[in-house]
């Protein structure tokens, strides 16, 4: 029972990491590189300000605004940018607070890690036990499904859908396209800052070795295998990568060989989302309205 409720609260948590880059990637076509960084932020904000006595409830609204100012303060100079050039400037900013996280040994405790962050309490209730933790993970990822969904379907998602499909035509139209990219990327970062928070205090422990390439590479890959630009493409994407990539860390292996699961969990990881944008780059599901051109896929 404890290890279904612990693939449960992980499932949850990465269903609000997926949603936040679904945002981004799937409804306004902005490959984000570096969205670790600000799933990082979220968890070391949260950790430090309960570490240091502030309530979970201030610490958690002050995570979200460090990782909201800083995809704002990354997405004025990158969104300038297009293509493999905003990728490349995003893939920088996710490494470099990798290392500020790992350097800053006075304030993070660098390589070492970041142990002992309490587990929350929100409104004088402690959510120490793991169904305890469940319910509130499923409470959060409720509403972030539910708020996203209403900004999907709000004319401010129409322009965003606009914007990926055809940013000229959409600036025809009138629509600032600069403006309604850096909404997205900030709303998409908070989200990630969220998923990050609830992610540290539920391991009680935390290091810069855990914000590295390979969770956008997880991440996207949730994205990209459940169906980008769909409402519940992350939330299956979630469910079946991250069910998978948890029940491997159980698996009773004799100790030569465990040393073998996380390269080679990174391999399948990789392969899978090559094979995917090759072969299926809609994912699972589909997003509605869209039909597959061969013709353009082809080259034809």
């Amino acid at each position: 029972m404890d290890l279904f409720l612990h693939l449960c609260i992980m499932i949850l948590i990465y269903i609000i990491f997926a949603l936040s880059l679904n945002l981004e990637l799937g409804y306004t076509g902005l490959f984000n590189f570096g969205h670790v960084a600000f799933f990082g932020m979220g968890a070391y904000a949260s950790a430090l300000f309960t570490l240091h006595h502030v309530p979970f409830e201030l610490a958690l609204l002050i995570s979200l605004a460090i990782a909201g100012g800083g995809g704002f303060l990354l997405s004025l100079p990158s969104l300038r940018l297009r293509g493999d050039y905003f990728g490349i400037a995003t893939l920088g900013f996710g490494e470099i607070i990798r290392i500020i996280f790992q350097n800053e040994v006075w304030l993070t405790k660098g390589p070492m890690g970041l142990p002992g962050i309490s587990k929350p309490t929100l409104f004088s209730y402690r959510f120490t036990t793991l169904p305890q933790y469940f319910i509130l993970a499923l409470v959060f990822s409720i509403l972030s499904f539910f708020i996203l969904r209403m900004v999907i379907r709000s004319p401010f998602g129409r322009v965003l859908r606009a914007i990926r499909e055809d940013e000229i035509a959409t600036e025809a139209l009138g629509k600032n396209v600069f403006r309604f990219r850096v909404k997205s990327f900030v709303t998409g970062s908070i989200l990630a800052g969220l998923a990050g928070a609830l992610w540290g205090h539920y391991t009680t422990f935390i290091s810069p070795s855990d914000f590295t390439l390979s969770e956008t590479i997880l991440v996207l890959l949730i994205v990209v295998l459940g169906g980008k630009g769909t409402e519940w493409g992350p939330v299956l994407g979630a469910i079946l990568l991250i069910f998978f990539q948890e029940s491997l860390r159980f698996l009773r292996l004799p100790a030569e060989y465990t040393r073998y699961l996380a390269p080679l969990q990174q391999m399948i990881f990789g392969t899978l989302l090559i094979l995917l944008m090759i072969f299926r780059p809609e994912g699972i599901l589909r997003e509605k309205g869209k039909t597959k051109n061969v013709g353009i896929e082809t080259g034809q």
